[in-house]
């Protein structure tokens, strides 16, 4: 019997031994397949905008521009992470469905905003992107110089290949680039529909170029940035900018808004204030909502 305890005992040892020397992958307590639940296993919200799962992306620090992958099994975003204001760094993060289970790994620190393309072969990040491998995705590369000289934050394409983009500056001023029989035209700018009020910034163009997303401060908006939505018209123009409405917008600022690839849920992001008086920053976290938000909003053609 004394053998048979000495025995369990240094088992024990081993086994706990190895679990301190193996670092585990963070993941959520229960296992979901993607087809039942593929975000990340979160309850679908409804028309009431709500944070994007608590305490697994959504936490104390800013969470912002997070973005699926076609199939919904990745999942990439920018987290801040430091308790102290002289620690705080910004990472690149990315919760993969592997084994039943979403596990999250930091890629790097932050490079830009990313955005996935339509048909998941790029990922932009601005003025840069990787192309998807049969490993991951490729080392970072660069637009072309047209596109290098312009300051850009984000940039998002649609299905045929359309680039539409930001430049940092306190106007701010959005434009978009066509795919012609597989040439990339010059930069474009929007109209005065668009390209109205001050900082115009992280656009989103849908997949089918049928509206735009965007943020900016008008007058007549609700606080400090607002996200806003125009439909393409019969006619290829733009309407009006429509602002998302008050269950969207508050006296905060709304931005980088998206929407997954599925044309379900619209992601962005919000100032929700200070979690300490010294924190030089506001918090950010992530929202996400019914993307009907948007077709509510869209004409009766």
């Amino acid at each position: 019997m004394r053998n048979h305890i000495i025995k369990f005992s240094v088992l024990a040892f081993i086994i706990l031994l190895n679990a301190c020397k193996t670092e585990k992958p963070k993941t959520k307590e229960n296992d979901f397949s993607t087809t039942e639940s593929p975000y990340l296993g979160q309850k679908p919200p409804g028309l009431i905008p709500e944070p994007f799962a608590p305490g697994l992306v959504t936490t104390l620090n800013w969470e912002i521009d997070g973005v699926f992958t076609p199939d919904l099994k990745e999942f990439y975003f920018i987290r801040e992470v430091g308790e102290k204001e002289e620690d705080k760094k910004m990472e690149f993060v990315v919760f993969q469905y592997k084994n039943n289970q979403w596990q999250d790994s930091v890629i790097s620190s932050r490079v830009g905003q990313p955005f996935i393309s339509p048909d998941g072969k790029k990922m932009h990040l601005g003025r840069r992107y990787k192309e998807r491998t049969g490993t991951g995705w490729s080392e970072i590369k660069k637009l072309d110089t047209v596109f290098m000289k312009i300051p850009i934050m984000r940039l998002t394409t649609s299905a045929k290949g359309t680039y539409v983009f930001d430049e940092m500056s306190e106007e701010g001023h959005l434009r978009y680039s066509r795919l012609i029989d597989g040439e990339r035209e010059e930069p474009r700018s929007f109209g005065k529909e668009i390209n109205t009020g001050k900082s115009n910034a992280h656009p989103f163009i849908a997949p089918d170029e049928s509206y735009i997303l965007w943020d900016g401060r008008r007058d007549s908006g609700y606080g400090n940035a607002d996200i806003y939505v125009s439909f393409r018209q019969k006619d290829d123009s733009w309407s009006k900018a429509i602002n998302l409405g008050e269950n969207i917008n508050t006296e905060a600022s709304e931005y980088g808004a998206s929407v997954t690839p599925d044309g379900k849920y619209l992601f962005f992001n919000r100032n929700v204030g200070k979690v300490k008086p010294t924190d030089k920053y506001e918090n950010t976290d992530m929202f996400w909502v019914d993307a009907q938000v948007i077709e509510r909003l869209r004409p009766k053609q």
